[in-house]
């Protein structure tokens, strides 16, 4: 299997995973928060900001699948790579509010490591493709 076959099927897995994130944090918001890692939910009404994140990870994964689709492989590397800092932030946020050690590094960090790595494989896939001479020109009849 070549790098670009590998490649594309990690982009798909992280695109498909951004989706179903998305629509969990949309669709049944409160059953989402119990595997972000954090100690507790607050009392309220904060459906609201689960609903939020839910539609930056629906974003994320759209925008993941459209640049996979259009063939648009060193902008889906950069992609993936600015989309690795929302998972590291989540890590962050987990734990400087004390929560889940464990769910921090293993699913956040994790998580964030995986897109990155993604990422710089595709780049490193289309460097070569794009440092690639240029084929010379055919000699024109006179």
């Amino acid at each position: 299997m070549s790098l670009k076959n590998v490649n594309t099927v990690l982009a798909a897995a992280c695109a498909l995973f951004a989706l179903y994130l998305g629509l969990s944090f949309i669709l049944a918001p409160e059953a989402s928060t119990q595997g972000v890692g954090l100690p507790s939910w607050s009392a309220g009404n904060g459906d609201g900001f689960l609903i939020m994140k839910g539609t930056r990870e629906l974003a994320m994964g759209l925008v993941i699948g459209i640049l996979l689709v259009t063939g648009h492989r060193r902008a889906l590397g950069w992609v993936l790579l600015m989309e690795a800092v929302a998972p590291f932030g989540d890590m962050i946020n987990v734990l400087a509010h004390h929560g889940s050690i464990a769910a921090a590094f293993g699913i956040h960090g994790l998580t964030s490591a995986f897109i990155a790595a993604t990422s710089l494989l595709i780049l490193r896939e289309t460097g070569k493709a794009h440092k690639a001479p240029a084929p010379a020109p055919a000699a024109q009849p006179a």
